[in-house]
């Protein structure tokens, strides 16, 4: 019998072999910020160092990714998800259904619209059955830069105003709170997100750490989201703390034999102790 009450925070999103993204990343950050995390495997992606870190990817079948999600939310009341890499239509498809089949207070949606794995045709599909039948279920969205471009129909954003602009136009599509991160493409010296919360942008500013993407940036911060909600947080303190923890694991960036590095998760909790 439990004695405690603890926040629970689900993630449905692919598993990233090195631990630097997806799955792994969504649990580390649940872990740091005092949620219990579980989650749904869609698909196993692997790097391959002898093809110049090239993903590799493989998809979980629709009906094994059915099976996890009912099991999760039999064992426990689950009210908050974040969704990550879902990879192939047919996934999608489970996804929204399995959605669908109960109340959600939270859905996070990070919505990876590239799957380096995948043929250009059967991306374009992803994209547009993502946009049709997860997007629009989604209570929060945290699009990078070329994610926010593509939903907001928006060439590029080249300014604060810009990136307002098209969090206002992804929430039209169905989120009532979108995250656009300006990331290491967005001009000046800054790392730049706005919050749009349904009446007012937000602007949250952090000075850039160097000008090479760090792996897990993204999945850190809706994750982080997701677990600040789970608890109860504010939408506005919730992007508040997630930005804070992902510069702080920029910050501590864990390197290895990949041309990329990796955000570390425990670094927030280390320097609030």
């Amino acid at each position: 019998m439990r004695t405690k009450m603890v926040a629970f925070a689900y993630t449905i999103a692919g598993s990233e072999a090195t631990g630097g993204a997806g799955f792994q990343v969504d649990l580390k950050t649940f872990h740091q910020l005092g949620c219990y995390g579980a989650g749904a495997l869609t698909c196993i992606v692997s790097f391959d160092p002898n093809n110049h870190w090239a993903h590799r990817f493989v998809p979980v079948a629709p009906q094994i990714i059915a099976d996890q999600i009912e099991a999760a939310t039999a064992a426990q009341d689950l009210d908050t998800v974040k969704i990550g890499m879902l990879g192939h239509p047919d996934t999608i498809h489970t996804v929204a259904t399995a959605l669908k089949k109960q109340p959600w207070k939270n859905v996070v949606l990070d919505p990876v619209l590239i799957c380096k794995g995948q043929e250009p045709g059967q991306a374009l599909d992803t994209d547009n059955a993502l946009r049709e039948e997860i997007l629009p279920l989604a209570t929060v969205a945290t699009p990078n830069y070329f994610e926010a471009c593509t939903l907001a129909g928006m060439e590029k954003l080249a300014t604060v105003e810009d990136l307002a602009e098209a969090a206002k136009r992804i929430s039209a599509l169905g989120p009532k709170y979108v995250v656009v991160k300006g990331g290491t493409e967005f001009p000046g010296p800054d790392a730049i997100d706005v919050l749009w919360d349904g009446s007012e942008a937000i602007v949250y500013s952090a000075p850039k750490i160097g000008n090479e993407r760090v792996s897990g940036a993204g999945c850190s911060l809706a994750a982080a989201i997701t677990a600040e909600l789970a608890k109860g947080t504010e939408i506005r303190i919730a992007v508040k703390i997630a930005k804070e923890l992902v510069t702080a694991g920029i910050q501590a960036r864990v390197s290895g034999h990949t041309p990329f590095d990796t955000v570390w998760q425990g670094a927030y909790a280390s320097k609030q102790a």
